[in-house]
């Protein structure tokens, strides 16, 4: 079988642009290292890179082969350390991207539940409103809508249904006339808030009696913050479209007020998804069986 040794070598010297530094991440010489890469050129009588005294740098034959080669070698990596967990107990670091209501509503608390079991396992979550490529970016998992979840993912549920709520505090309420029908919005100020994927500020869906309206409501304040249009509808700034789950122990209370409720139906809540082509690491497994939503 062919050895694949120059072409991993290669990688790591395509991806450093150093000849110095990938030496050192293999641990062979400069110039052993350089061996190997004039014999792989001269096997493929292909120039794969360029050198100058200051730097080394891929043609275009040497980016070609990198973007095929590099995914694949990281993959044997991947599969390798999560080989070697299978050991000991579960163990690593397990990357999450999600969004910052369902990392405080769902994994915040199961990490709360599962993580002192488990100490050699560490998590690491990016709150990330954008639809992340979690291949590309290096993440174990991500978590979305259930919609959102593309068809070559594995999608583990991990949250009941849920809907949104319009909520406002009483002082605001007092200022300015209920809103009856969603078209009344854009008569108040709304809390609005931008999300990347939209390229603007994020419409309201509002359904009722299978009548579909997104109302894009003015307002003097805009955020990418759950807890910042929380607070902002609290201190009687506007009307906020929050999950509401969230808002429930306010509107318990009297702190906040609930507007055209009939409006806001239920939809498919967050699945936590990750690649169906990769084996998942037993930190991971632990992971998803304690997210995993069990009704009742």
């Amino acid at each position: 079988m062919e050895n694949f040794n120059d072409l991993a070598a290669f990688a790591v010297v395509a991806k450093e642009r150093s000849f110095t530094r990938a030496a050192a991440k293999l641990r062979v010489s400069p110039s052993a290292l350089s061996q190997t890469i004039r014999n792989l050129e001269e096997r493929l009588g292909l120039r794969l890179l360029t050198r100058t005294t200051r730097s080394v740098a891929s043609t275009e034959a040497g980016e070609r082969l990198l973007r095929t080669i590099a995914p694949r070698f990281d993959e044997i990596e991947a599969e390798l350390a999560a080989l070697s967990e299978l050991r000991d107990k579960p163990a690593g670091t397990v990357r999450i991207t999600a969004g910052e209501h369902p990392a405080i509503s769902l994994l915040q608390p199961a990490l709360k539940r599962f993580l002192p079991d488990y100490p050699d396992i560490q998590v690491e979550i990016i709150i990330d409103y954008g639809l992340t490529d979690i291949v590309a970016e290096g993440y174990d998992a991500g978590v979305r809508m259930g919609e959102q979840v593309a068809k070559d993912m594995i999608a583990v549920r991990i949250g009941p249904d849920m809907r949104m709520a319009l909520v406002a505090s009483p002082g605001y309420f007092e200022r300015h006339p209920l809103p009856k029908t969603p078209q009344d919005l854009t008569d108040h100020n709304c809390i609005n808030i931008r999300l990347p994927t939209y390229g603007g500020v994020f419409p309201w869906g509002l359904e009722k009696d299978e009548r579909d309206v997104k109302v894009r409501g003015d307002g003097q304040l805009v955020f990418n913050s759950l807890a910042m249009r929380l607070a902002s509808a609290l201190d009687g700034l506007g009307v906020a479209y929050m999950p509401e789950d969230h808002v429930l122990p306010y509107l318990g209370d009297g702190r906040l007020v609930r507007v055209l409720e009939e409006w806001c139906p239920y939809f498919p809540g967050y699945h936590l998804y990750y690649p169906s082509r990769r084996h998942s690491s037993p930190a991971l497994t632990v992971l998803v069986e304690n997210l995993r939503y069990r009704m009742g």
